[in-house]
């Protein structure tokens, strides 16, 4: 039996006769775009950070105020991090649009259901009979798309000034600016935590075969169609 989504290395040989598509081409592109932007974001953050490495709970924190975590970052770019607020608002502006894209899709096409959604029976099945993810997995990336995105913007807005002064509820009900901060630093660690290990496993478990799958949507043959 071909094996693409159970166990380590679960290579499977490329036929073109026999193969099929796994990701379509919303999917794909809507992920590489998600990358590229996750990359942006990450640069300028720290960026963001170097220029002042410590975090506060409430509406204000500076420079001899008191604070609840010192990170362990030199002040290198103090009074330099413009260009790296610039860079983080367009690469989450991009993030945030091309996320409302893959969620309109994924909703229209049900995509989530089929794909993402734990069925019933799940649990109950082995690994390789799931056409696609894992129990786990579709967990994982159910909250990360669902619940963690939307901390990630809700928190990334509370920043923002502009924002605040139209709809001061979504920063009042983080008891202000500075915890939004630092709750949007913690969604970011957290992001991070997720996108090594979802490198870590695409590496295990079949990095040709992944990547083939996400640059051109074709993937070997079926998950369970037997082998000769």
């Amino acid at each position: 039996m071909q094996r693409i989504g159970g166990g380590l290395n679960t290579e499977v040989p490329f036929d073109a006769r026999t193969a099929y598509i796994r990701h379509s081409v919303v999917v794909r592109v809507t992920h590489w775009i998600n990358a590229a932007a996750f990359v942006g974001l990450v640069v300028s953050g720290i960026a963001i950070l170097l220029a002042h490495p410590r975090l506060y709970w409430g509406e204000t924190g500076g420079v001899g105020t008191p604070s609840i975590i010192d990170l362990p970052l030199p002040f290198m770019l103090t009074g330099q991090s413009g260009w790296g607020r610039s860079l983080h608002f367009l690469s989450a502006w991009v993030c945030v649009l091309n996320g409302l894209l893959y969620v309109a899709y994924g909703v229209l096409t049900r995509h989530f259901g089929r794909n993402l959604l734990p069925a019933i029976s799940d649990p109950r099945r082995p690994a390789e009979e799931l056409q696609t993810y894992n129990l786990a997995q579709r967990l994982t990336y159910l909250a990360v798309v669902f619940i963690l995105f939307p901390i990630m913007i809700w928190t990334g807005l509370a920043m923002s000034p502009a924002i605040t002064s139209v709809f001061p509820a979504i920063v009042t009900l983080l008891s202000g600016q500075q915890s939004a901060r630092t709750l949007h630093f913690v969604g970011a660690d957290l992001l991070a935590i997720f996108l090594g290990i979802h490198v870590a496993m695409v590496c295990l478990t079949g990095f040709r075969t992944h990547m083939r799958a996400m640059l051109t949507g074709r993937a070997g043959k079926e998950p369970y169609a037997q082998s000769s």
